[in-house]
């Protein structure tokens, strides 16, 4: 009794192990690097671990083309060695318009922003990005896990506001298709297939990207991007919005990192990242999750550059 039992055989969760501890710690900044004579002031491929205030504040201007942002959402939360408290609606759009002004400064003009959060408080979120920033978008993706509730709807969903910097701004809408299964074939009077493809993996048609997200899996213990976060996003959804809004060998700046999924997602993608994270333990996580990165580029549910439906692509061979 009281001993937590072994994992399972099949469990691929990522934990670190005390020598990931003892080689990745040095590699881990706490402050950025100062540029060199005539060198390129704008940091890249970084983790840097610290205050994301602090850190922001220090980036050179207009050098950022993406913003991710998945601040504390306004809960009584543990974040690892941090705990979240619930603030009134007035306090939490305060509190992000703080971080969003230290962050606005180093976007390109054109830049996008997305910023995640949860129905409590995307009224605020909307507000402090609405007077900063031109709202473009609301998506609403969906959770597959959840927990019923006895007098209330279950919680199955979560939210992601896209705003730009400007009226020009980057967004290719071919790299975020998402292949479905045909159900209903239909041909046209020749008998060619109308709207739609055969493939060996079935009869499919690749459709635009909408602001609802319902092919997305929630990580858990049998994939191996999983750790123990407990507000950790899929690959998969940081790969939807780096595609569609950062070009390639762009810059991604996650001020709020976490467990280092945009920063992962980025590099299997070919951008530059740079993440800023409070807590060292997942500034670790994410430095391992990168060097795992460069050995497995995969990301579950994109493959020969389309999205596909969750548990829909059929196995090869």
């Amino acid at each position: 009794p009281g001993v937590k039992p072994d994992p399972s055989p099949r469990n691929r969760s990522l934990v670190l192990s005390p020598a990931d501890r003892q080689r990745l710690k040095p590699l881990l900044p706490v402050s950025l690097p100062k540029a060199g004579p005539g060198g390129d002031a704008t940091p890249r491929d970084l983790v840097v671990q610290g205050d994301c205030l602090e850190l922001l504040r220090s980036l050179p201007p207009a050098s950022v083309d993406l913003l991710v942002a998945d601040p504390p959402y306004n809960l009584d939360l543990v974040f690892g060695s941090e705990r979240g408290h619930k603030m009134g609606d007035t306090d939490y759009e305060a509190y992000c318009g703080t971080w969003l002004d230290a962050a606005l400064p180093s976007l390109k003009p054109g830049a996008s922003v997305y910023v995640f959060g949860d129905w409590r408080g995307s009224s605020a979120l909307y507000r402090a990005l609405g007077a900063r920033l031109a709202v473009r978008n609301r998506i609403v993706w969906e959770r597959e896990k959840g927990r019923a509730a006895a007098r209330n709807w279950k919680s199955a969903h979560e939210e992601i506001w896209f705003a730009t910097l400007g009226e020009d701004w980057y967004f290719c809408a071919e790299e975020v298709r998402l292949r479905r299964r045909v159900l209903a074939p239909y041909r046209d009077r020749e008998g060619r297939p109308k709207d739609w493809e055969s493939a060996p993996e079935g009869k499919y048609r690749d459709t635009a990207a909408s602001n609802i997200w319902t092919d997305l899996t929630v990580p858990f213990w049998s994939m191996a991007e999983n750790t123990d976060h407990p507000t950790q996003k899929p690959e998969k959804l940081l790969a939807k919005i780096i595609l569609a809004s950062c070009p390639a060998g762009g810059l991604v700046l996650d001020p709020f990192l976490g467990s280092g999924t945009s920063a992962v997602v980025a590099r299997k993608l070919g951008r530059h990242y740079l993440g800023f994270e409070l807590d060292p333990e997942y500034c670790l996580m994410a430095l391992r999750r990168l060097e795992l990165a460069a050995e497995a580029p995969g990301i579950q549910g994109y493959e020969d550059g389309v999205f596909w439906e969750r548990n829909s692509r059929l196995p090869r061979g």
